[in-house]
């Protein structure tokens, strides 16, 4: 049977909002309502923050394109590959250990906050002293002084983990929007002044920097805990064990999700990076936005609820349905408009990122859908699968980017499309489904509203190109083409799944805060 949201008790709608801090002698039905208010309003405020953030990103990302050049971008995203999986190590999983483990006593957690502190200054050393033979494996001797700079991120951020964790743990959602628009804000504007004024890829990292300090302030001030060194690491010992299968996990996540932009600089040169980089970021915009907005909620919510199966059924159904509403037309319409898009907004000295854009984009419609698994399996605690499948992949992405280089950037983009999804639908998205007890039918059928919307919109798109004449500028036949699939789209939607969406709608309403 087709996915609904079932009907709240109107006896219910009248009564105030619940907490969700204290729901042990609640009933059953006031626990779910008040886990769904605090999941839709988790989500209002942390998406409206982010897309609001995003909306001023997304202009100031065309205009720092237009001022620095691919070199730049290549110069930062190689600085990066290294500085992205040491903040996975330097977090230690530490956070997301706090959030599942709603036990831990107040000298526990200060011995986590402790420690996470140690580890940021450690690994921000350990960085300073590495940076140099990095450049040099590059080729690019810039990168020593980036690396540097982006260090101090682990330092400063090491004083939010635990803060950032427990408000988490409150589903105090509303200020950890406002900390995140905060956050995002600053980092756009920074980075946009710094550009124009000429500091090249010095604006982007500044940017990051300055971002890092002000998060940072901003949540300890929020969330304030004492801090201190453990002493004796038994007491903590089963939240280290789970940080540790959460790092080994990420860390695999991050080396094949990164692999690409290393083996691009390598064998392809600094140019292709910078290519290569711009259309990962532009493809995976609405994957990043939705993809952060739901490992912020979904996580303390799931925790709530980690030994109830039918619990995380519903919400695994009701989250991937509206996901892919949103995720599905942004992704699979930027394939569709790639080309235009590039040699409009940017230009046609960024033709070489068409090509990698577009299937990139295709791919990204697919990612979206696996950020639920991972929530759901370290609510579970089956943290150990999610290190496992980590590894697995960080052996059989970079391979298959390795080959994709014989055909530029655009084979490397392929392997996204061709090699991740043999080894995570089975391994991920069916094993997850099976330990909720959901079949893969089932989790399918909740997916057929943007499957069947999507398609009508590829139509429309396509017949739109195949209309429009050839004299047309690039704005107005871009424009045409993505109003006609915008049209197309929420036709389809609303006449060809009416009732589905009038139950969400109604869900929202009555679980609103």
């Amino acid at each position: 049977m087709p996915t609904t949201y079932a009907r709240p008790d109107p006896s219910l709608v009248s009564r105030p909002p619940l907490r969700t801090d204290n729901l042990d002698d609640a009933t059953p039905a006031d626990r779910e309502r008040a886990l769904d208010g605090s999941l839709v309003g988790g989500l209002a405020w942390t998406g409206a923050a982010r897309w609001l953030a995003q909306a001023l990103s997304w202009a100031s990302t065309i205009i720092v394109a237009r001022l620095l050049t691919r070199t730049d971008y290549g110069i930062y995203g190689a600085a990066v590959v290294y500085l992205g999986i040491v903040q996975l190590v330097n977090e230690f999983g530490l956070g997301a250990a706090v959030v599942r483990d709603r036990g831990l006593d107040e000298n526990r957690r200060a011995s986590l906050g402790g420690l996470s502190v140690a580890l940021g200054v450690l690994f921000f050393g350990l960085s300073v002293a590495v940076a140099a033979p990095i450049a040099s494996f590059y080729h690019e001797p810039a990168v020593t002084k980036v690396i540097m700079v982006l260090a101090l991120n682990f330092a400063v951020t090491g004083f939010r983990t635990l803060p950032n964790a427990l408000l988490a743990q409150d589903q105090d959602f509303r200020r950890l929007a406002r900390i995140d628009w905060t956050e995002s804000l600053v980092q756009t504007a920074t980075t946009l002044a710094l550009a124009i004024i000429g500091y090249r890829y010095w604006s982007l990292v500044i940017g990051s920097v300055v971002a890092a300090v002000v998060g940072t302030i901003m949540t300890v001030a929020a969330r304030p805990h004492r801090l201190a060194w453990p002493r004796d690491f038994k007491p903590i010992l089963d939240p280290l064990l789970t940080g540790w299968h959460i790092t080994l996990s990420r860390v695999g996540w991050y080396a094949y999700s990164n692999a690409d932009f290393l083996i691009v600089g390598r064998i392809l040169g600094t140019q292709a990076l910078g290519a290569y980089t711009f259309a990962w970021q532009i493809a995976s915009i609405p994957v990043d936005k939705t993809s952060g907005i739901l490992s912020r909620v979904t996580l303390p919510v799931f925790a709530r609820v980690q030994d109830d199966a039918a619990a995380l059924r519903r919400y695994v159904r009701g989250l991937s349905e509206g996901l892919a509403l949103i995720t599905f037309p942004l992704s699979f319409g930027m394939a569709l408009v790639g080309d235009k898009f590039v040699r409009f907004a940017l230009g046609d000295h960024w033709v070489a990122a068409i090509g990698p854009l577009r299937l990139l984009a295709l791919y990204a419609g697919v990612r979206s859908l696996m950020t639920l698994f991972p929530q759901v399996l370290i609510a579970m605690g089956r943290v150990r699968w999610n290190m496992w499948l980590s590894l697995l992949l960080a052996i059989v992405m970079p391979t298959a980017f390795f080959v994709g280089t014989r055909w530029g950037v655009s084979g490397v983009a392929m392997a996204w499309v061709v090699a991740y999804p043999l080894v995570a639908i089975p391994l991920l998205v069916v094993y997850t489904l099976r330990a909720i007890g959901l079949t893969l039918p089932g989790y399918l059928r909740a997916l057929w509203p943007a499957f069947s919307a999507t398609a009508v919109m590829t139509a429309a798109v396509l017949g739109a190109s195949s209309l429009v004449p050839g004299t047309w500028g690039r704005a107005s036949t871009l424009a045409v083409e993505v109003g006609a699939g915008a049209a197309a789209y929420c036709a389809a939607v609303y006449f060809g799944h009416a009732g589905r969406v009038k139950a969400f709608f109604e869900m929202v309403r009555t679980t609103r805060r």
